[in-house]
């Protein structure tokens, strides 16, 4: 709300639908706003300490001063209120909590929308309103797309370890900067997604944003609220969909932030056997009390409508599903049936994804679930938790160990690279190459693989062909679409060096190619969750480490073939069942010299021949190179 608009103030209503659970708009009362009271300019403040004895609004427009600005307790529902006149935008301010016993808590605004440059932890007012949206024409037309039949290539990007100035300070790209650089780059490349890294305030760079004091501020370390919005904007310009990591799991322990926040447990569970994770050393949502679940569900409502993003990919959602999640004996309390399902969770997601879903059709709600949960994904109102999508994190798993194996032991492990499907159709699925299976010495995606260098990049290329042509969505970390040969830090930007060298600018050309098929033929994107756009042409050839498949459209035509070698021998006259008498186009070869291969070479078409292999009318042969990917049209 502008100072033009006129007066903010807390009614009766406000405290009742907060206490209820269902203020979607709770972020437009509680915080600082700028308001205008009986002509006078100032800001109105709003917090919910429930327990607190007093609360004083202290900052830098009354010098700290403890005493000056006493806050008015609306009701029972613990709402405390105070319009401070004179107050402008800029100044920065924190909540003087008197606990029940006297303590004196000083506290960040759990709704400010900007804080101060860590490590300062104050809160800082400023106004969302004016900024000049140009995203019409992408945001009229993202409720009208069914995304399980649209392509999802994401970039999972953490802004300050993108690219950094080189002037010997932290060099952090602002929001504005950073959108010049990663428009050019996902519109190159062909992505159609970025999912951002860390932009909810938080105190520690190496939590990476997943402990967060901040929820309702994009973190100061790149800039202002209205710089974020200039970078959404930028992107959705460009075509280009944005995704938050979104942390409604837990929450940082820092003495400015949520934890404890008025002397008592508000936001976290009182019992530490229900409200902290002994392993992470944070603090649990109460998710069965309604101002935590409103303070949650309001905020991914306040990135959607007030910043323009288009989803949430949602942080270990097994850990708030499963009561004994990281825990030992002794360490939880089952549920009322004696289980150790966390309903009060169950109920939260179903609420969530209700509300958000049930409002925007387009958003995205996407969960890190790691275990076999069923029904995470689906319509909403139905039995499961109602999801847009589920990361597939078996295949990921299998994916990941079976392409770490030196290549002759890779057949007494091949049905790990066809287990996936088998189960496909439960869930709607993002296939992920995350930010997690590059750092804490799992090694980067290329040295992972086995073999010397050309060996390795050879490995990453076909392992990419197989990944793009697997039913599922895709998320791939970035840096690993060009060989990134270290591990990933937060400290340093990628090693963008690499792409003066053979095999990573290879692996980066390759990637481009496979990103371009995968946007411009539906069979690779359009029936992801269904067997009538997936089938094996050879999954059981172990001997040889090979796999064939095919991904169909809706149409029928335009259909791919993947052909896949995953050893360092050449399959000379290699023979492939295929399922229609027609000429085989070949659309890419991972082992061309221009992707850094060996250069074998592949007939650019075949005409199946009425030859049966493999429970198919048909057959195509040709030398299948080492460790070579050949995608075929027809």
């Amino acid at each position: 709300m502008t100072k033009a608009e006129g007066k903010v103030f807390i009614s009766e209503a406000d405290q009742y639908l907060f206490a209820q659970g269902t203020h979607y708009d709770i972020y437009k009362k509680l915080g600082a706003h700028l308001s205008c009271e009986d002509g006078v300019e100032g800001v109105y403040f709003g917090v919910w300490a429930p327990n607190a004895q007093a609360v004083h609004v202290i900052g830098s427009f009354n010098g700290w001063n403890e005493e000056a600005h006493s806050m008015e307790k609306l009701g029972e529902g613990g709402i405390w209120a105070l319009f401070i006149p004179g107050v402008a935008e800029g100044e920065m301010y924190k909540f003087l909590i008197t606990a029940a016993d006297g303590r004196k808590l000083y506290k960040a605004d759990p709704f400010a929308n900007q804080a101060e440059y860590r490590p300062g932890t104050a809160s800082v007012i400023t106004d969302l309103s004016g900024f000049a949206w140009k995203d019409e024409k992408w945001m009229s037309k993202r409720d009208e797309k069914d995304m399980n039949k649209e392509p999802m290539a994401i970039y999972e990007c953490h802004i300050g370890s993108f690219m950094k100035h080189p002037d010997g300070t932290e060099g952090f790209y602002n929001y504005r900067e950073f959108a010049t650089r990663i428009v050019e780059y996902l519109k190159e490349m062909k992505y159609t997604h970025v999912e951002l890294m860390g932009i909810a305030e938080h105190p520690f760079d190496g939590s990476w944003g997943y402990q967060v004091t901040g929820y309702y501020a994009p973190t100061s370390r790149y800039g202002t609220p209205k710089d974020f919005m200039y970078l959404v904007n930028e992107l959705h310009k460009a075509g280009v969909g944005v995704i938050l990591d979104w942390v409604p799991a837990h929450f940082a322990k820092d003495a400015h932030g949520l934890a404890e926040f008025d002397g008592q447990c508000i936001y976290e569970h009182p019992d530490p056997r229900l409200g902290e994770h002994p392993d992470w050393g944070t603090k649990i949502f109460n998710y069965g009390k309604p101002e935590v679940k409103n303070f949650l569900i309001a905020n991914v409502l306040f990135w959607l409508r007030e910043f323009h993003v288009d989803g949430i990919r949602v942080d270990a959602v097994a850990s708030m599903l499963y009561l004994d999640y990281g825990k030992q004996e002794g360490q939880w309390v089952p549920n009322k049936y004696g289980g150790n399902k966390n309903l009060e969770a169950i109920e939260f997601f179903r609420h969530l994804n209700s509300v958000v879903r049930g409002t925007y059709p387009g958003f995205l709600t996407i969960a890190e679930e790691s275990t076999a949960w069923p029904n995470v994904t689906g319509d909403i109102g139905g039995e499961g938790l109602g999801f847009s999508f589920k990361w597939n994190m078996g295949w990921m798993h299998d994916f990941c160990e079976y392409m770490k194996l030196d290549p002759i032991y890779r057949k007494g492990c091949h049905h790990a690279m066809t287990f996936a499907m088998s189960y496909n159709e439960s869930e709607n699925y993002i296939l992920p190459l995350s930010h997690d299976e590059v750092v804490h010495l799992k090694c980067s995606m290329v040295n992972k693989m086995p073999g010397y260098t050309a060996d390795k990049y050879a490995n990453l290329r076909v392992g990419y062909a197989y990944m793009f042509g697997h039913s599922g969505k895709k998320l791939l970390f970035m840096g690993q679409d060009f060989g990134q040969e270290r591990e990933w830090s937060e400290e340093r930007e990628l090693d963008w060096f690499l792409l003066g060298e053979k095999y990573n600018k290879g692996v980066h050309d390759f990637m481009k190619e496979l990103l371009l098929l995968y946007r411009k033929y539906p069979a690779l994107h359009e029936l992801d969750n269904s067997w009538a756009g997936f089938e094996w042409m050879n999954a059981d050839d172990a001997e040889q480490s090979t796999y064939a498949f095919v991904r169909r459209s809706s149409t029928g035509t335009q259909n791919l073939l993947f052909v896949l070698n995953m050893t360092p021998v050449k399959r000379e006259n290699y023979v492939v069942g295929v399922p229609k008498k027609k000429k085989y186009r070949l659309l890419l070869n991972s082992d061309e010299e221009r992707f850094g291969g060996w250069g074998n070479e592949i007939p650019r078409e075949l005409t199946a021949q009425k030859k049966p292999f493999h429970y198919q009318n048909y057959s195509i042969s040709f030398d299948l190179p080492p460790y070579g990917a050949a995608v075929f049209l027809f």
